[in-house]
């Protein structure tokens, strides 16, 4: 077995590194600092306070290779790399007796979209299945389950990205939809094909009875809110009602059963997490990415979050001449912290540098924990889940090989994030629960993880 030094290893003196090491695609395991075994394929991992981002990077663990027996990753079953996706269940709160339904949802999710990319599915298309499945989970504040407002009524953003078209969809405030993220897709797909009649451009974020009214007449079925309610939401509505309640008559006895609530994981485990997500590449190379979130519980009705919001809730970028990798992000958390950051945008400019590890480290630091712009607040909350990829012909005689190397990486400043990856060649997708260190504050201190893969296929 050899040691393989993350830190040190960059995308751009990889390919001949990994040909000797891990083959197309191999699992790298170690033992991460909670003691459990990660198993994540070339899992990293830094878990930092605000203080310690200020400090050079330092390694907690250097993983070794462990050959698979498993699979062989050289080939997919029409003999081609076939992509590759990342979910996440939200950045927020996830209690530890609902640990096995967030997991599951995640692996459900990535089934999904792998099944899209085997078919030969583009990531637009697989990204979408993936939301679909997140959205449809009683367990996530997405869709089905989504947080109420305050009269108590279901209102959803989401947005969706192509990196190869560079076209953009989203819907807020919509309310009537069991998926909002198949609104944001259509509009994609409807601005792809051109102007409308009498030479108007067509939209590509549409909110409330609009988007509502423009899903129903391109035929996705409506929903009754009330359907699309679940016993947690409405437990946790319930719930919210009166601690507003109880603020609104003696302040500091809201404090004291805010805290108290707080350290109740029955009190926690629904209306605590916020967006959901997910990004693909495809075995083209295509990136795409999408967000999809029920908002904050008790927001104000019309109130939109991120998740619809242009290069805050999701981004997506082939790469292009000034660009050498393809990108996709997605964001989850509190929607007007990642607005006023743009932090979607903001990561995928930032993994464009050589070492993505450090560049996502300093931007979770300085341009969203320490932004001017959030200057005021004293608790920061957002997760961030990002890709990378680029192509590389290889020589192995008798026949070359076209690899796909896929960085992948998940950060945040919540209690937890909850996230599942899987590519084409996985018999089944790997979960994790990553949770800030004992000690560290949520809003102030960040996690970061990731890992990385090679995908490759025989050149014709």
């Amino acid at each position: 077995m050899l040691a393989f030094d993350h830190e040190r290893v960059v995308v751009s003196k990889k390919f001949v590194f990994f040909q000797k090491l891990c083959g197309l695609l191999r699992c790298l395991t170690f033992e991460d600092v909670t003691g459990h075994d990660a198993g994540w394929a070339g899992l990293m991992e830094k878990r930092i306070s605000a203080a310690e981002a200020r400090q050079p990077p330092h390694l907690l663990s250097v993983p070794t290779v462990s050959e698979s027996p498993q699979h062989d990753g050289n080939h997919s079953h029409n003999g081609k790399a076939v992509g590759f996706v990342l979910v996440h269940a939200g950045a927020g709160y996830h209690s530890e007796s609902k640990a096995k339904e967030y997991k599951h949802v995640c692996k459900r999710a990535c089934q999904r979209a792998v099944e899209k990319l085997k078919a030969g599915a583009m990531a637009v298309e697989a990204v979408t299945a993936a939301l679909v499945e997140l959205e449809d989970s009683p367990f996530t504040n997405a869709g089905m389950g989504s947080n109420l407002n305050l009269s108590g009524e279901i209102e959803c953003d989401a947005s969706i990205m192509d990196g190869k078209s560079l076209h953009f969809g989203a819907v807020g405030a919509l309310s009537g939809i069991k998926n909002p993220v198949l609104v944001a897709n259509r509009l994609l797909l409807e601005a792809q094909k051109g102007k409308l009649s009498a030479g108007r451009i067509p939209p590509c974020f549409l909110v409330g009875k609009g988007a509502y009214h423009w899903a129903v007449h391109h035929g996705i079925p409506p929903c009754p809110s009330d359907k699309m309610a679940t016993k947690f939401s409405l437990s946790a509505y319930k719930r919210n009602k009166r601690k507003m309640e109880l603020a609104e008559k003696v302040e500091t006895e809201y404090k004291q059963t805010k805290k108290r609530r707080q350290s109740s994981d029955d009190e926690n485990d629904s209306g605590s997490l916020d967006t959901v997500g997910a990004i693909v590449v495809d075995q083209e190379g295509n990136v795409a990415a999408a967000v999809s979130s029920g908002g904050l519980a008790m927001k104000h009705p019309g109130r939109v979050g991120q998740a619809a919001h242009y290069g805050c809730g999701c981004w997506a970028e082939n790469a292009w001449n000034l660009n050498p990798y393809s990108t996709a992000v997605s964001t989850s958390g509190c929607g007007e912290h990642l607005v006023r950051t743009v932090l979607a945008r903001e990561c995928s400019t930032a993994v464009q540098s050589e070492d993505a590890h450090q560049a996502l480290l300093e931007t979770m630091q300085n341009k969203f924990i320490s932004s001017p712009f959030l200057a005021s607040e004293d608790c920061v909350l957002g997760g961030v889940i990002v890709l990378r990829c680029c192509k590389c012909v290889e020589s192995q005689p008798p026949q070359d090989i076209q690899a796909l190397l896929v960085e992948f990486l998940w950060s945040h400043t919540t209690e937890s994030m909850c996230v599942g990856y899987m590519s084409a060649q996985d018999g089944k997708a790997k979960t994790h629960i990553s949770r800030l260190p004992p000690g560290a504050v949520a809003g102030q201190s960040l996690a970061i993880e990731g890992g990385v893969c090679r995908l490759g296929s025989p050149v014709d």
